[in-house]
C-alpha cells in the first residue's frame, strides 16, 4: 500500500535502507574466524574453515528467507576474498584487510560524491525508491542528501581510524571487537544522525523523500 503524505514524511531511513540484518550478517563471518582462530591454537586455517561455514550457513538461510540472490552472493563473494587473502599471507590480520580498504575506500566515495552533487546517500534512497535522478531536481532534498552523506563518510572514517592500527599492530582480538563495536550499533547511530539532518533540511511544507518537489517549467 502506497505511503500517504504523513506516512511519507515519518518514514525514517531505517526503514528504506534495513542495516540492522545486514550488518549483523556481515559480522558473523569475522567473529567466526576470531573464535576458531583462538580456539585453533592460533591457525589460520580453522579460523578460514569457521568464516567460510558460518558465511555459507547465513548465504544459505538469506536465500530461503527471500534475499535478492546478487546481494546475497556479494556478501558470500567479501567472505571467501578475505579467506584467499589470509591463506595467501599467512598473516591472521589479513582477515580484515578486505574490511579495512573498502571503509577506505568509502569514505572517499561519499566525500567526492557530495562534491560532485551526486550525494550517495540519495542515489541509494533514490535507488529503493525507484526514482532514478528525480531527487536530484529537488534543491531541497539535494541539500539534505549532500548534508547527511557526510555523516556516512565520518562513520567510514572512524572505522578507518580503529581499524589501521590495530591492523598495523596485528591484533586481530581487537579488530574482531572493533567490527562488533562498529557493525550494527555504529550503523544504527548513523541511519538515525543522517534522518535527523535529513528532516531539519526539509520545510514542514515539504512531502517527504518518497516525493520529490521538482521545479515549476519556466513560461
Amino acid at each position: 500500500m502506497p505511503a500517504g503524505p504523513e506516512r511519507a514524511r515519518d518514514e525514517s531511513l531505517t526503514e528504506l535502507l534495513g542495516g540492522r540484518r545486514g550488518a549483523v550478517d556481515a559480522t558473523a563471518p569475522p567473529v567466526a574466524f576470531g573464535a576458531g582462530w583462538l580456539l585453533g591454537g592460533q591457525s589460520i586455517l580453522a579460523g578460514v574453515i569457521a568464516a567460510l561455514v558460518v558465511g555459507v550457513a547465513i548465504a544459505g538461510w538469506r536465500l530461503r528467507r527471500g534475499d535478492r540472490p546478487r546481494s546475497v552472493l556479494i556478501g558470500l563473494l567479501a567472505v571467501c576474498v578475505a579467506a584467499l587473502v589470509v591463506l595467501r599471507t599467512g598473516r591472521a590480520a589479513d582477515f580484515f584487510l578486505l574490511q579495512v580498504v573498502s571503509n577506505a575506500a568509502s569514505a572517499l566515495a561519499f566525500a567526492v560524491s557530495i562534491v560532485l552533487r551526486w550525494p550517495l546517500l540519495g542515489v541509494v534512497v533514490g535507488t529503493v525508491l525507484g526514482q532514478r535522478g528525480r531527487w536530484r531536481r529537488d534543491p531541497v532534498l539535494l541539500r539534505g542528501y549532500g548534508r547527511a552523506s557526510w555523516v556516512w563518510a565520518a562513520q567510514y572514517t572512524l572505522r578507518v581510524l580503529v581499524f589501521v592500527p590495530l591492523y598495523l599492530a596485528d591484533q586481530v582480538v581487537g579488530l574482531v571487537a572493533a567490527r562488533v563495536v562498529l557493525s550494527w550499533p555504529l550503523v544504527a547511530a548513523t541511519l538515525a544522525v543522517s534522518w535527523w539532518v535529513i528532516r531539519r533540511s526539509l520545510p514542514p511544507e515539504h512531502p517527504g523523500l518518497r516525493h520529490p518537489v521538482q521545479p515549476a517549467p519556466a513560461p
